[in-house]
């Protein structure tokens, strides 16, 4: 496949060779040897930023039998006498472009990381523009994002079920020689030829949410190779596939009533005056949609129940989305206007004004359905979302129908999850905020218990994610352990 860069066209920047041996490690396949020796051509593409591309192996057990293109970005480092190496991001997903994440966040990481470390970002296999996965086009997805995914009945369970069959169909068509090869374990191996090719003997890196999940999988495979690992946000690996998105919807589900307990002390909030009567509000207000969806400002979309949830959903992963989920309940419960609800809910899924889409949703399907085994059959899946509804009444049928093409999904992981170890390595920090909507504080517990060398640093807070909510306690410890491989004390809660 074509791999389009931005600004590949500008005149190559100044290269800064890199020291490390580039050799694979022990017990690699052969032919490895060649991805790990490989030169990469930076070239100037706007904003002080770089770009390249490098090659990885398409199959690991055959590697010279084709091979993906992976997009990289960096920031170089600002103060070239005192540079340390490159520290790699990943904004998680799975589907998120670290590419496009670098150029939007760079300034979020701390200034004296910025002095020291090259900032490089890059697109996963299947993510972005690295080789991209295809599925649905803009206007399936759109129907896809209608489907009620809270089913009242057996012919909508069916209709969800049609549509997520589509969905995989739809990803077979197109993608079928790349979707066994895009799950974390590759993409966790591709890592290491992407430190090989920048010169850094060992690995430093921040990861966020799905990205902890990948970071855990590289300090698995090389241990020794880890310097520094920021997991912020922490998935835990040794959840069955469903058992993730049931916890996930938990989280979401104390999220919300974290930010009622907010609006109930506001003027404008619209959902009255105690937790249980907001709860039931909006509850109310959902199963309105159900039957009677309601119309935007912006095209002919009109709002469902679906679309509402997401929009919902978004808004619960930063507290500075806050006032306008406010906004956006006093707009379609007393205006009858769902206009800002399908823009955050557009924003959560990266469709643009055009109508179409990134291909985050077809990346985070197929990486996530690759991954772990999932149930068999629809009836076998279904008893997880009614499991996940006596916990989460607003999210649990949202959140886990969601993964329903993974039942039908063309390639399936018979591999059954278990606890990474990362035995050998170097301190690796896990971050966790207590009220986190996508990834629950539990997760950043189990994870830093698993990991041998797991150090848990806590944000006693709201929001997806702690680093880049630039909370000073979180920034300087984070910043201390990447610049001096130094973690803080394990169990360190920042208030």
């Amino acid at each position: 496949m074509a791999l389009t860069l931005a600004g590949t066209g500008c005149n190559t920047a100044t290269e800064q060779p890199g020291t490390a041996p580039k050799t694979p490690p022990p017990g690699s396949p052969a032919g490895t040897d060649v991805y790990y020796k490989q030169k990469l051509s930076w070239k100037n593409c706007g904003g002080g930023f770089q770009c390249a591309t490098a090659n990885v192996p398409l199959d690991y057990t055959k590697p010279g039998d084709g091979r993906l293109r992976l997009a990289l970005i960096r920031l170089p480092a600002r103060n070239k006498s005192e540079r340390i190496g490159s520290l790699f991001t990943n904004p998680g997903g799975p589907g998120g472009s670290g590419v496009d994440f670098l150029r939007q966040a760079a300034t979020s990481f701390g200034k004296d990381l910025r002095e020291r470390f090259d900032l490089v970002g890059f697109d996963p296999r299947g993510v972005g523009a690295s080789d991209p996965v295809k599925c649905l086009d803009g206007p399936q997805l759109d129907k896809y994002f209608s489907t009620d995914s809270s089913p009242d009945d057996r012919r909508e369970v069916d209709a969800l079920a049609a549509e997520s069959r589509s969905f995989a169909q739809a990803c077979q068509s197109k993608s079928s020689a790349e979707l066994p090869y895009v799950g974390t374990v590759n993409a966790a191996r591709d890592m290491d030829i992407l430190r090989a090719a920048v010169g850094d003997d060992k690995m430093t890196y921040y990861g966020a949410s799905y990205g902890t999940y990948l970071g855990a999988f590289y300090a698995e495979q090389f241990p020794t190779k880890v310097r520094a690992l920021v997991l912020d946000g922490a998935v835990d690996p040794k959840e069955s596939s469903t058992e993730t998105l049931v916890e996930q919807a938990k989280g979401f589900e104390t999220a919300f009533r974290s930010f009622v307990a907010d609006c109930l002390k506001r003027s404008d909030c619209p959902l009255g005056t105690t937790e249980d009567e907001a709860i039931g509000k909006v509850s109310a207000f959902l199963r309105k949609l159900d039957k009677t969806p309601l119309p935007t400002r912006e095209d002919s979309r009109k709002v469902t129940e679906s679309w509402a949830t997401m929009g919902i959903a978004t808004a619960l992963y930063t507290k500075e989305y806050w006032a306008l989920l406010r906004q956006a309940f006093v707009q379609a419960m007393q205006q009858s206007d769902g206009t800002l609800l399908m823009t955050l809910a557009d924003q959560m899924v990266e469709r643009k004004k055009d109508g179409s889409y990134s291909n985050l949703t077809a990346a985070n399907m197929a990486v996530n359905c690759v991954d772990k085994p999932n149930p068999p059959t629809l009836d076998a899946y279904a008893k997880y979302v009614d499991q996940a509804e006596k916990s989460s009444s607003l999210f649990g049928s949202f959140v886990v129908w969601g993964g329903l093409p993974c039942v039908y999904w063309p390639v399936q992981n018979k591999q059954q999850p278990y606890a990474v170890t990362a035995k050998g390595a170097a301190p690796i920090l896990v971050i966790g905020t207590t009220r986190d909507p996508a990834t629950p504080y539990k997760w950043a517990q189990s994870l830093a218990s698993q990991l041998s060398s797991g150090v848990l640093l806590t944000l006693n807070g709201d929001g997806h994610t702690a680093y880049l909510q630039a909370d000073p306690c979180i920034t300087k410890a984070t910043d201390r352990y990447l610049i001096k491989a130094e973690p803080p004390k394990d169990g360190t809660v920042c208030q």
